[in-house]
């Protein structure tokens, strides 16, 4: 009977440190850009970014999200060039993701679809990725070629 009494209240405890666990990850404050994006030496847009660096950080992402106002997003950043691999696992908001160069270049941006868990990959070697609500870079007028500034990123 004792031992029942103590396994009970050990599993009640971890029930209670795995549940204090996720709302931690899942409030987490990154710290917060406002980052230019560039055309020609002229600032065309201005996007406010969460600024994900760690493993940790990357891998919750924007998982569980409700929402995100346009204009804002998530930038991702990598230790160095790869092939990028994204998904939306968890993920409850369409996004689209800009592949960004090492020098801040845009090499491609897609769509990524609420709970998809096909990977979407970068085309080529990239070394961040910036998500923002499905459409943004489209309705302010970004596009591939174009200049993400990281001088308060890096």
């Amino acid at each position: 009977m004792i031992f029942k009494n103590k396994l009970k209240i050990f599993s009640r405890l971890n029930i209670f440190l795995i549940l204090l666990f996720f709302a931690s990850c899942s409030s987490q404050k990154l710290a917060v850009n406002e980052i230019p994006i560039e055309r020609d030496g002229k600032i065309i847009a201005v996007i406010k970014a969460e600024i994900a660096r760690t493993s940790e950080e990357r891998s919750l992402g924007l998982m569980h999200r409700k929402e995100l106002p346009d204009g804002e997003g998530m930038l991702f950043v990598f230790e160095k060039d790869d092939i990028l691999h994204f998904w939306m696992k968890n993920t409850l908001i369409p996004l689209s993701i800009a592949f960004i160069a090492y020098d801040g270049k845009i090499i491609e941006i897609k769509n990524m679809y609420p709970h998809d868990e096909t990977p979407v990959m970068s085309s080529r070697s990239a070394r961040y990725a910036l998500e923002v609500p499905q459409g943004w870079f489209a309705r302010a007028g970004v596009n591939e070629g174009d200049i993400v500034v990281m001088t308060n990123v890096k």
